[in-house]
């Protein structure tokens, strides 16, 4: 994007992409993200376990698609500020020739793409594309510069999807993304659901202060997104219970975050 048309990034309005980065123990947020963020936790407590664990359920996710599964390329739609343990080092640490696209708009994960890139493999391709993944058809048109659509792929909508403005955008969303790409691909999908009364609070409170909206929706509206689709096993799930890596049952508790991995027959 020239740098005369790259939008400003505001630092007096909290993004939902800073927030996170805060809950999950980032350092890349303003004044006005942690201020968001705090009275996020006064809200709803739980909110730092589903930031730590969303990361976690990315880490297992990523690494089944890429050693169990054989997948070597990724489209990571939404994919935030870069953390720990990012998708192309996760999946190039299994296969260092893996490709990744990174898929976000918010002017400030831009700011950090080369930051992000810096850890690539030689062998592998990782690269960042500046589009709003409700226009899921720039999406896949950006992607297919990198990606091969014709060889499987894994589909990544991680905790993004309740921006749309409904379950309906939702499933257009996802669809077109898929409909894009051969039999043997993968959908990883999780988003935020509306049992918990806290948590839906805390997402209205967030929207009153100018942030993008986001929408706690019913399980049974995001487990439509894999309608069509072989869901592998555990299932559709909470994301703690999502073949957890410790037996600690305390640790594996049900969050009002569910999702799971499919793949497009």
């Amino acid at each position: 994007m020239p740098e005369d048309h790259r939008p400003t990034i505001r630092t007096d309005i909290p993004h939902s992409a800073r927030i996170w980065n805060y809950w999950m123990g980032g350092d890349d947020y303003f004044e006005a993200d942690r201020l968001a963020g705090e009275a996020g936790i006064a809200v709803d407590p739980d909110i730092t376990t589903m930031a730590v664990e969303s990361r976690q359920f990315l880490i297992r996710t990523v690494r089944f698609l890429a050693a169990e599964k054989g997948i070597r390329q990724f489209l990571d739609i939404g994919a935030g500020l870069p953390s720990m343990q990012n998708t192309h080092q996760v999946a190039q640490s299994v296969a260092p020739d893996s490709r990744i696209v990174y898929i976000d708009n918010d002017p400030l994960v831009l700011a950090h793409a080369r930051t992000l890139l810096a850890g690539t493999t030689d062998e592998g391709v990782t690269t960042y594309s500046d589009a709003d993944y409700r226009n899921s058809e720039l999406v896949v048109a950006d992607a297919r510069h990198v990606l091969n659509f014709t060889t499987p792929l894994a589909v990544m909508f991680m905790g993004v999807l309740g921006h749309a403005a409904s379950a309906e955008e939702m499933r257009r969303i996802v669809r077109t993304v898929l409909d894009a790409t051969p039999s043997g691909s993968y959908l990883v999908l999780w988003d935020g659901t509306d049992d918990s009364a806290d948590y839906v609070k805390l997402c209205s409170n967030y929207t009153d202060t100018g942030g993008a909206p986001y929408v706690p929706r019913p399980r049974a509206e995001i487990r439509a997104a894999f309608d069509g689709l072989a869901l592998e096993a555990p299932g559709f799930v909470s994301i703690t219970q999502w073949r957890p890596d410790t037996g600690d049952s305390a640790a594996t508790r049900p969050i009002s975050a569910y999702g799971g991995v499919a793949r497009k027959p």
